[in-house]
């Protein structure tokens, strides 16, 4: 029997339906889920690149799904994140969390994502007209996560 508690780093897509479907328990109140797509936006991107070590990538995924079960009384969690060269609209990772009640799957779902923005490391080199750059770590990232420090009087 498959683990409630997942991380998986994968070159294909998914199906986002049937990993929500497969988070259903009968004792589960709430499900709280999030996908990032490739977008376009200012710079015209035309494709993304992300890229990865793969023993450090889903060590780091797995202690911030740890991080999460010792926040909240979560019942399942599925995260995947897809590596490899990624069009505009593609997915790019899922963040799917079963808890008992909606305030526990949306706090850990949001939790999830802003530490994995900034705690896993992936590599991600844009494809524009002007060319090819890899792409920085964002402040807004960063200020999203600290809210979730422990002693801040926030997040858990």
């Amino acid at each position: 029997m498959e683990s409630p508690f997942r991380v998986t780093v994968q070159e294909p897509d998914f199906d986002t339906g049937a990993e929500l479907d497969a988070l259903g328990r009968v004792d589960c109140g709430a499900v709280a889920s999030f996908v990032g797509r490739v977008r376009k936006g200012s710079d015209d991107v035309r494709a993304m690149t992300l890229e990865h070590y793969p023993a450090m990538t889903e060590k780091a995924l797995n202690q911030i799904m740890d991080e999460a079960r010792e926040r909240w009384p979560l019942l399942a969690v599925r995260v995947i994140h897809r590596v490899g060269r990624l069009l505009p609209g593609e997915q790019i990772v899922l963040v799917a969390v079963a808890a008992l009640h909606r305030s526990e799957a949306f706090a850990a779902c949001e939790f999830i994502m802003d530490w994995l923005k900034t705690k896993a490391p992936f590599w991600k080199k844009e494809e524009t007209p002007a060319g090819s750059h890899w792409v920085d770590a964002r402040e807004s990232d960063d200020a999203a996560a600290a809210r979730w420090r422990l002693g801040d009087g926030q997040g858990g």
